[in-house]
């Protein structure tokens, strides 16, 4: 062999190597992104409100029993955390990762939670990790809302079940007795759990002031200046694949989520949790 074909050959070799080491490393390194959300609705007393988001979790584990997960949510110091949907993974559910996580989130910040389409394609499993959930105090949103108090003031968090529950169709229009349900009489801020944003439009129509989702898992590769590549039912090129998107006076944040399902990596798409700081306008 000539020197220069061993000169390509190594160097190749050299690039393959440091790619997977990239990807690999890209895949666990958990980084935590923080959102200023404004608004008039907003009292004083929810005024610098801290809310964590932790979506897509799927069996997943950063560092050993989440350590590193938790830790970085110990440093984010929230006021509450929101777990919106695909806790387990339908096609290698362990409710006992989605449990000891929980467990330890708990200590953390009040936890809320609502489902998503993993959940709902194993009923049985589901079933298993809502009666632990129950036991350890997290309040499961399925259709209702709560409020949380404060000082004599009060902000509502509301959550719904994801669409796979009812129908096994890509497009599903939520009905009465899932997003009316979910929205509260009065005219408190609400803060909505849901696990899709490709439903954003009837999140803005219902009125909602702040959504957190998941199941786009940032699109899976990530293209500089283009954004993802591929969501769930959303499709090639996905319009709501990370970050904050506005619509009147609707504000949803779109997490990348923690793990991995069907794509057992992702490229240039490090896991994260989202911070979301609320200020009195």
């Amino acid at each position: 062999m000539s020197k220069k074909k061993r000169t390509i050959l190594i160097s190749t070799a050299i690039i393959l190597i440091l790619l997977t080491a990239w990807i690999m490393w890209g895949n666990k390194a958990l980084e935590t992104n923080t959102y200023i959300i404004e608004s008039d609705k907003i009292s004083s007393g929810f005024d610098s409100y801290r809310i964590a988001q932790v979506s897509d979790l799927h069996n997943t584990q950063i560092g050993k029993d989440n350590k590193r997960l938790i830790n970085e949510l110990k440093t984010a110091k929230p006021d509450i955390i929101v777990i919106t949907g695909d806790l387990i993974d339908s096609r290698h559910p362990d409710v006992g990762v989605a449990t000891n996580f929980i467990k330890q989130a708990v200590e953390i910040a009040p936890c809320y939670y609502a489902n998503g389409n993993h959940e709902a394609r194993v009923p049985d499993e589901y079933e298993k990790l809502k009666a632990e959930l129950a036991k350890l105090n997290v309040t499961i949103l399925e259709n209702d809302s709560v409020n949380i108090e404060k000082n004599g003031e009060h902000i509502t968090v509301a959550g719904i079940n994801d669409p796979v529950f009812y129908s096994a169709y890509v497009t599903y229009n939520l009905t009465e007795t899932t997003i009316k349900n979910a929205k509260p009489d009065d005219d408190s801020y609400t803060v909505l759990l849901s696990h899709r944003p490709e439903l954003f439009e009837l999140y803005v129509e219902y009125g909602f002031d702040l959504v957190f989702t998941g199941h786009a898992h940032g699109g899976q590769f990530r293209l500089p200046f283009i954004g993802g590549l591929y969501a769930p039912h959303q499709g090639a090129f996905p319009e709501y694949d990370s970050g904050l998107f506005t619509e009147e006076n609707t504000n949803m944040l779109v997490s990348r989520g923690v793990g991995n399902s069907l794509f057992p990596f992702r490229i240039n798409n490090r896991p994260e949790i989202i911070i979301a700081e609320l200020k009195a306008k």
